[in-house]
This record gives C-alpha cells, sequence and structure tokens, in this order.
C-alpha cells in the first residue's frame, strides 16, 4: 500500500499544487520563504518547518511530502541568515519563528489555508525553535522537534566544563559563513546569558498535555539523544518519542521519519 504522503494528488484537484515565494515581515526585516500548498481547495492545516543552524538542510523532501498528505507547508529563513536583512541571534530565531506561527494564523501568507490547525515543526535549532514557540503560543496544536538541540542545556554544560565550552563555541564558528552580524563568541555569550531560558527542560509545564514528538537519531554526534533527546522524554508528561538508528540529519531514514510525522499530525492537527 502506497502511503498519501507518497502520492502525487488526483490531477482533477483544482486548484492544482503550487509553491508560492512568500515574503514575512518580521521585526522591520522582511524573511524569504516559501509556501508548499496541496492540491484542492482547501482549506488546508499549516506546518511552519523551521530549519537548523546554519540552514544547510532544509527538510525540503519532508515539505514536499507533507504537502502530499494535505498540509501546507511553510519553510523560511531566518533574520540575519541566508540574505535576509538584519542580525542574526539565538533571541531572533525564537522571535521569528512565534512571529511567522502568528502570521499563518492571523495574516495568511496565501489563501485556502486552515488558521485553527497550525503545527510546527523543527530540526536541530529548529527543533529548539519549535518546542519555545508551542510553550509560548496555546494556539500552536501540535509540536515536533527532530534531533533538536539543547542551546540552554549545552551552555550550562559549557559553564561547568572549558573543554565543553571550547567544543560549543567551535561549533558556533564552523557555519558562519551564510549569516550576517554576528560571530562564534557572540553565539556563545548569547546562549551563556539565556541558558536557564533556553533550556529546553524548562518547558515541561507549558508543554505539559500538549501534543509533543521529539525525534532522536541514535548515531547523532552533533545532539546526543542521552544529552538532548533523553532529558526531555523524561521532562515532558505524555510526550511522544522515537529514536531511529541514524546522524543528526536522519541521513538514512528519511521515509521512516516522515511516516512518524506524518502520523503524529494525523492524529493531532
Amino acid at each position: 500500500m502506497i502511503e498519501r504522503w507518497m502520492a502525487d494528488p488526483d490531477p482533477g484537484l483544482v486548484p492544482p499544487a503550487r509553491t508560492p515565494e512568500v515574503r514575512l515581515e518580521s521585526h522591520g526585516e522582511t524573511l524569504l520563504g516559501v509556501m508548499h500548498v496541496p492540491a484542492g481547495p482547501g482549506p488546508h492545516p499549516v506546518v511552519v518547518l523551521l530549519h537548523g543552524f546554519p540552514g544547510n538542510e532544509r527538510n525540503f523532501d519532508l515539505a514536499q511530502a507533507l504537502r502530499r498528505a494535505g498540509y501546507a507547508t511553510l519553510v523560511f529563513h531566518y533574520r540575519g541568515s541566508w540574505g535576509v536583512g538584519g542580525s542574526y541571534s539565538w533571541r531572533n530565531v525564537l522571535a521569528d519563528a512565534a512571529h511567522v506561527t502568528r502570521i499563518v494564523r492571523e495574516q495568511p501568507p496565501t489563501e485556502a489555508l486552515d488558521p485553527n490547525r497550525v503545527a510546527v515543526v523543527g530540526h536541530s535549532l529548529g527543533g529548539f525553535a519549535a518546542l519555545h514557540t508551542a510553550a509560548g503560543d496555546p494556539d500552536v496544536k501540535a509540536v515536533v522537534s527532530i534531533a533538536g538541540f539543547d542551546f540552554g542545556g549545552a551552555a550550562q554544560r559549557g559553564l561547568a566544563d572549558p573543554g565543553a565550552r571550547e567544543a560549543l563555541r567551535a561549533m558556533f564558528g564552523e557555519d558562519l559563513l551564510p549569516l550576517r552580524g554576528t560571530s562564534a563568541e557572540q553565539l556563545l555569550e548569547e546562549a551563556e546569558t539565556n541558558a536557564g531560558d533556553f533550556a529546553l527542560a524548562g518547558l515541561d509545564t507549558q508543554l505539559k498535555h500538549r501534543p509533543v514528538l521529539l525525534v532522536a537519531g541514535g548515531n547523532d554526534t552533533v545532539a546526543p539523544p542521552e544529552l538532548h533527546h533523553e532529558p526531555l522524554v523524561a521532562a515532558y508528561d505524555g510526550a511522544e518519542h522515537v529514536v531511529l538508528p541514524d546522524d543528526h540529519v536522519l541521513s538514512g531514514h528519511r521515509q521512516a521519519l516522515t511516516k512518524v510525522v506524518v502520523e503524529f499530525l494525523d492524529r493531532h492537527l
């Protein structure tokens, strides 16, 4: 049996599937993105799909599959990244994620979207931002973190261990080319200054009894599950959780990942 997220839409559906460019204003800057709109009149449930740091992997395969499954899926760049104006920072990523999620409900960037069925899905930094967005916005109906990176927890470990701190600084410094207005030192300082607020386990009260899916890669060396996944499984009451035997991008399990995400959204959105 072919899953619906694998099958192209009925060619008779009107309007056909489309992929409009969208421009979204956030805190004085124009964010660039694309909306993957399913075929048919809708209204379609919406997924805001948040990419990681710095955004080399944008999970467009997941966006396309979600569209085939009937979910309008928005992918966009944060301030200060990939040619978008403004300065890049962790706080700006969180603010942009929250703002865009509100926009798709209150001022949909294209027609046929259902503002009452909005979910947030994110990978790595995007998983971090997705969990913070859902925690701060009770109108988010479901949230998925894929190999989420806990910047607060990592910063706390760095403050206690100089070796871990230097490894974190070096990781931030490796991916600055697509970013503007920041540096490894600035990103590290921001994470340390906000370590308590950023720590994902601290979102347990806001996410308690909310539809949450945590996906980890069992062989992930960027966000090792024992540090970034298992503490959240313990902290979040009722969260669904899956570990796939793969790396940080789930490189060899993209269909398994898609199946898990689609089935979760089908249950909750």
